[in-house]
């Protein structure tokens, strides 16, 4: 059903519109006397056509249409403008304001269901070319969906692969990505960056599944040889993530190659420093290296949580960018919150 809005101050022309209106079948009409009263009603209900009367008083059929054409939703919308006045320039400036289309007094009858049966085809077409383009949005939606789903479970099992080479366990995936997210958040970055962090964070050490057994599993002190080749893993990581064109790829390349960077450049592998080192590496530094250090390992006890944070505010400026450290430790909360989320599973005593 259509909804055809007919404003017009005189009682005998609402009269006429209607019933021809109601000849089209198929067709609401809408009455309104005072022009006002009209308008508010169109601009909130968005009727499928507007015939307006051009001589009014409060507001004009000029005035009308131009208040109509600036409200939002308004844009398209049919208008049909009826008047007495046989001037071109009223023509002109009702074409230019924003009119669909006019008919002149005294109206013709076949005339006016012609042309009104013609715009309200106009917003049919615009009404269905709207509902095409919300359903291509929608299935573009779902399929990239499905694109992202398909992609971060990839993620998920390439960093399963290296935690099953790694003594580090899924938990600590888990939790220095959250704090990596929590930090990305406590900076204000955008929603859609600390979605990415997250999905990326834990890619951070994938390149340890290139790092040989003797190496990456010994229980002792590394020798300078061996530290040398464990070094390694971010440059191997690096590699297997870039050159894809998803964008959490591409974060957890950077995020691969430059989170063992220091803020004082005396990090690796390529000593880079300060604002120079990718911002997600310097997120995932901080959150990587305190989930570490409070973490229990074979090899190791848990470090206090006040004693992790003495060492990252000690290390502000030189192995961590300061402002990212303030941004974490101004949440523990949170990070309460999401160590008690994600906990490991038991580790056998030393």
């Amino acid at each position: 059903m259509n909804r055809v809005a007919i404003i017009d101050d005189s009682d005998i022309n609402l009269t006429l519109l209607k019933a021809l209106v109601n000849k089209l079948g198929d067709c609401e009409p809408l009455l309104f006397q005072e022009s006002p009263k009209g308008l508010a009603w169109c601009v909130e209900n968005l009727p499928d056509l507007l015939i307006v009367d051009y001589m009014m008083p409060e507001l004009d059929g000029l005035q009308l249409i131009t208040r109509f054409r600036a409200a939002p939703g308004c844009h398209e919308i049919p208008v049909l403008m009826i008047t007495a006045n046989d001037d071109k320039d009223v023509r002109y400036e009702a074409l230019q304001i924003g009119a669909t289309d006019f008919l002149t007094k005294p109206v013709d009858r076949l005339e006016f269901s012609a042309r009104v049966r013609n715009m309200l085809a106009l917003s049919t077409s615009r009404r269905h070319l709207a509902d095409r383009a919300a359903w291509l949005a929608e299935e573009v939606k779902k399929a990239t969906a499905a694109i992202q789903s398909r992609e971060q479970e990839l993620l998920f099992r390439m960093s399963r692969a290296a935690e099953f080479r790694d003594p580090e366990t899924g938990a600590h995936i888990q939790r220095m990505a959250h704090y990596s997210h929590l930090i990305a958040a406590s900076l204000g970055l955008p929603a859609d960056d600390q979605a990415l962090i997250l999905q990326a964070a834990p890619m951070h050490d994938v390149g340890k599944i290139g790092i040989p057994d003797n190496i990456l599993l010994k229980p002792g002190k590394l020798t300078d040889e061996e530290f040398v080749i464990m070094k390694g893993h971010a440059k191997l990581g690096f590699e297997l993530l870039n050159g894809s064109e998803s964008v959490v790829f591409q974060a957890a390349a950077a995020i691969a190659i430059s989170h063992h960077e220091k803020f004082d450049g005396s990090g690796y592998p390529y000593g880079v420093s300060g604002e120079s080192i990718p911002l997600f590496g310097r997120i995932v530094a901080v959150a990587d290296v305190f989930d570490a250090l409070t973490s229990e390992r074979p090899y190791k006890k848990a470090w206090e949580f006040e004693r992790a944070i003495d060492f990252l505010r000690e290390g502000a400026g030189q192995h961590f960018d300061p402002v990212c450290v303030d941004a974490f430790l101004n949440k523990m909360s949170d990070i309460l919150a999401i160590r008690a989320r994600f906990q490991d599973e038991d580790v056998p005593a030393l």
